[in-house]
């Protein structure tokens, strides 16, 4: 994912009113859900994702394989 992509995809999600959960999947295979647009913080082209237990994730465009809304995983 570009740096460009990354930012406006991301920013997408985060502003959605009211929001809605989304799923961050990183080309390691790893995969988590933002369930909560205080959760993620994102600047420039970095962003970290910190969930309830306060455990940490830092991602950038290179590591992000997709950015996909919940509701449609969970109906697939």
């Amino acid at each position: 994912m570009n740096d460009d992509n990354f930012e406006n995809s991301l920013s997408a999600f985060l502003r959605r009113r009211p929001f809605k959960s989304f799923a961050v999947e990183l080309v390691s295979g790893d995969r988590f859900i933002v369930d909560h647009p205080e959760a993620l913080a994102l600047r420039g082209a970095v962003a970290v994702f910190i969930n309830p237990r306060g455990e940490y994730t830092l991602f950038d465009a290179t590591t992000v394989s997709q950015l996909t809304d919940t509701t449609e995983r969970a109906s697939a």
